[in-house]
């Protein structure tokens, strides 16, 4: 079953963060996922929550969605983005058919 990874990106230093992503963004692919959405443009519709921008990845299940982010290559690109932006990301599995 698909599993997402959505991920709120608060970037406080852009230029660091474009060295993570040219780093980071092919490791969704050799690990089998795909981004779905990116965006700048959020409307919070409920809640207290206010993203600045989201990005939606998606997986064949979780367990793909843990190998990507616990990769070497992954984490070779993570600790650029420690570095260039705030993050909080949340994995789950879809149960909708």
């Amino acid at each position: 079953m698909a599993a997402y990874v959505l991920v709120d990106v608060e970037v406080f230093d852009a230029e660091a963060f474009a060295k993570y992503r040219k780093l980071g963004v092919p490791t969704i692919a050799a690990h089998g996922g795909r981004v779905l959405a990116r965006s700048d443009e959020v409307v919070v519709l409920e809640g207290e929550w206010s993203p600045s921008r989201m990005v939606v990845l998606e997986f064949d299940d979780l367990e793909a969605a843990r190998r990507w982010h616990g990769s070497a290559e992954y984490q070779a690109a993570r600790r650029l983005r420690i570095d260039a932006a705030d993050t909080r990301s949340i994995a789950l599995a879809s149960l909708a058919t």
